[in-house]
């Protein structure tokens, strides 16, 4: 009868692992960074392209879901409207980092938890993409992460210097492009996927 139930309790550990672990087999881990609600239209700081943004860092989530891979979800230290957008709302056992600063890496555990998990590189998406997506990325690559940035699973907002306005697609292509090749691979949602995927 112990043999029995010991076999049983490996067992259900066993069907149960993934619901309780986000150990795998991979070297790159999903960093969502700020995909807050005050960021969407209703909110104190709404981006351009919001909603679009945060539909495909859903699809991304799901992807990293469905293969056991390792999730964290950064959210600001912000009220009103701090809490994660639903549609890419953490599940129990995902990691969730409150930070205080625009560098995700500062005053938080990111670093010690994806060296703790053995990852090397991550795939990054959220908001905003000139400032907390950009501070995160260059971070990560001094301390030696290789980085994949999901260009249209990150949304920004018009800026305003001298007088002059620059839109939100022209601050969001001018941070993609210098961040790509020197800090990051910049690439689609589409494209990330079929690269996998083969």
């Amino acid at each position: 009868m112990k043999t029995y139930k010991l076999f049983m309790v490996v067992a259900l550990l066993i069907f149960w692992q993934p619901l309780f672990s986000q150990s795998d087999t991979q070297e790159r881990a999903l960093l969502l960074i700020d995909l807050q609600e005050f960021y969407f239209e209703g909110g104190v700081s709404p981006l351009s392209e919001a909603d679009e943004a945060v539909g495909r860092a859903a699809i991304l989530l799901d992807h990293f879901r469905k293969n056991n891979g390792l999730i964290i979800h950064v959210k600001h230290d912000f009220s009103p409207g701090g809490d994660i957008h639903k549609a890419v709302s953490p599940l129990s056992h995902e990691k969730v980092i409150t930070k205080k600063e625009v560098n995700a890496f500062i005053n938080t555990d990111l670093e010690y938890f994806l060296r703790h998990h053995e990852k090397r590189e991550l795939v990054v998406a959220g908001m905003q993409t000139h400032m907390c997506v950009e501070a995160a990325v260059r971070a990560a690559k001094d301390l030696g992460f290789a980085c994949t940035v999901i260009s249209d699973a990150c949304a920004t907002r018009d800026l305003t210097i001298n007088g002059k306005t620059v839109s939100a697609e022209n601050v969001h292509l001018s941070t993609l492009a210098t961040l790509n090749r020197t800090y990051a691979r910049v690439m689609s949602l589409e494209e990330f996927l079929k690269v996998i995927e083969n």
